[in-house]
């Protein structure tokens, strides 16, 4: 697919005078992140919020935690109510941790993805009341479960929903909900992970009653974690807590995290927010996608290494078969979504044949390679269960809530959601959804725009440079990575490498200067690559055989 260039805007002379105190490099990234003075600038680098972090300004927060300690001092039983993706999971982790450092009676729940599906359900709840539950703290779910929620009511269980999607127009009657997204709360950071809630939480029972046995700072690899694979913005507050958390995960004492990192191959006192990503988060997702995440819940609780080696194994040979599952599904989906309109704004793909714990994958992968929101679903007997995917152009989950009427439940955020529907409605909807993309997208230039930050010649790339630009981390989502464009290179060699020769190996030069190139699945661009070529690239070192070299991760060629 082709793709639009965009070169950042070039720092104006009040900023430059501003940031005058740091590299000419480092200014311009800092004020392409927003940062035009030099106080601004501090802060940033130094992971420091703007804000005040304090838990209590958290809507409920004051109903939530007297609830909670009633049930520390009186041994009620308590049930953590996860979800089955990273988030959820470290989540539960996080409050399973905390409320046994207590010597609470606390245990988790964590619904299947294939026979129970996302978030609260009637069923589990019943269950949980017939073996004398008092409390359900629900973690990243729950905040459009209007129904389950009365009926948990009804079974008279108390119900704290702790969320951080995007609330209905009506929020659950539980006894306290806990999302800084809902009408009439104070807190300044609306964008924390459902870990990231779950962690005020635990800072405000800690400042209630301490334990020996715990602090805030020990469940900040957790954090770290939720949040980095739940893509939430690594800025603002997040950006401080994933920081935090990464110097938590150098030193772990999660034995957990020291058996996963070892079969991604992960050096865990090096880690960082991309082998969250690319590495770590992949492998505990695998889990719930294929079977159930309650294995990765237990990896990151276990203590015993023996046991941890196992767990991290299994869930290695999971996250291998969910690639294969994942590769297999795209194709599928793909000519399915194109056979009827190749033209279409919005691609839609669903099959009895579909693993429903890979059609977000699926989706994802669609929606990169077309530049198009791409909804990919399975079909059960009664029901069709979608996971969606979309462009920075479309909010997927306000698309859905116009189509509210003919879903069974539904949720998510700009980029990503999930919805159930009746297999009788799909038809319509499906009609509605492109008459919304349609009126959105017509007229759009559907091409991925990547952004680079400024155009360097390659003599410019150093070491040193590189230790200036890891002041910026952690990046990811919301704080990418540095990105550079250089023009008119001389392609010295090139090859294609991998198992499956899909990648690119490049050496190029501008004249000043001659670096390795590596260039991630763009192996099909070797047979026409000519003498000059344009890179779009991050910046890295490379290291093989105990020596490091400087290499441009590229991420586009234009020729």
């Amino acid at each position: 697919m082709q793709t639009h260039w965009q070169i950042q805007a070039p720092l104006t002379p009040e900023a430059d005078e501003a940031l005058a105190k740091f590299p000419p490099v480092l200014r311009r990234l800092l004020f392409n992140r927003g940062y035009a003075t030099d106080a601004d600038a501090r802060a940033f680098l130094k992971a420091a919020p703007a804000h005040d972090m304090s838990p209590w300004k958290l809507k409920d927060m004051d109903i939530a935690i007297p609830r909670i300690l009633q049930a520390i001092e009186i041994k009620e039983k308590t049930i953590i109510y996860g979800d089955y993706d990273v988030d959820g999971v470290t989540s539960s982790a996080l409050l399973v941790q905390l409320l046994r450092a207590y010597d609470a009676d606390v245990d988790v729940y964590i619904p299947n993805r294939f026979s129970e599906g996302y978030g609260l359900n009637k069923d589990a709840l019943t269950k949980l009341a017939k073996n004398d539950v008092n409390l359900v703290i629900t973690v990243d779910c729950g905040i459009r479960s209007l129904d389950e929620v009365e009926h948990a009511r009804g079974l008279g269980l108390d119900l704290i929903v702790t969320d951080h999607h995007h609330p209905g127009e009506i929020l659950p009657n539980a006894l306290a909900v806990v999302n800084p997204k809902q009408e009439g709360d104070v807190y300044p950071e609306k964008m924390l992970a459902g870990v990231g809630i779950a962690y005020k939480i635990a800072q405000a029972l800690l400042e209630k009653k301490t334990t020996n046995n715990l602090s805030p700072e020990h469940l900040l690899d957790l954090v770290a974690l939720g949040t980095v694979a739940d893509l939430a913005p690594l800025e603002g507050e997040n950006h401080a807590l994933v920081r935090k958390g990464l110097r938590v995960m150098k030193n772990t004492q999660r034995q957990g995290l020291v058996s996963l990192a070892g079969v991604s191959g992960v050096n865990i006192r090096e880690v960082n927010a991309m082998n969250i990503g690319f590495s770590l988060g992949p492998r505990l997702n695998a889990a719930g996608r294929l079977d159930s995440a309650l294995s990765a819940y237990e990896l990151l609780i276990e203590e015993e290494f023996m046991r941890t080696g196992e767990m991290a194994q299994a869930l290695e040979m999971q996250n291998q078969e969910r690639q294969k599952i994942t590769r297999e599904m795209q194709e599928v989906s793909e000519s399915i979504a194109l056979a009827t309109d190749k033209d279409a704004f919005l691609l839609f793909a669903a099959s009895p044949d579909f693993n429903p714990g890979v059609v977000g994958l699926a989706a994802s992968r669609l929606a990169d390679r077309h530049y198009r929101p791409a909804i990919v679903g399975h079909v059960d007997e009664e029901t069709t269960v979608c996971s969606c995917r979309s462009i920075s152009e479309f909010h997927i989950t306000d698309a859905l809530d116009q189509c509210a009427d003919l879903l069974e439940r539904h949720g998510g955020h700009a980029a990503a959601a999930g919805f159930t529907i009746r297999n009788e409605n799909v038809g319509v909807f499906l009609k509605r959804m492109k008459e919304i993309a349609a009126e959105k997208l017509a007229g759009v230039d559907l091409r991925p725009v990547l952004v680079a930050d400024m155009e360097l010649a390659l003599e410019s790339l150093s070491f040193e440079m590189l230790e200036h630009l890891n002041y910026l981390e952690p990046t990811g989502y919301g704080n990418p990575r540095p990105v550079f464009v250089s023009r008119n290179l001389g392609v010295k060699s090139s090859r294609t490498v991998g198992k499956e020769k899909t990648h690119l190996k490049l050496t190029v030069t501008d004249g000043g200067a001659t670096l390795d190139a590596i260039a991630f699945r763009l192996g099909h661009l070797k047979a026409d690559l000519p003498a000059k070529i344009d890179l779009l690239y991050t910046f890295e070192v490379n290291e093989w055989n105990g020596r490091k070299s400087l290499q441009l991760n590229v991420k586009d060629i234009k020729f």
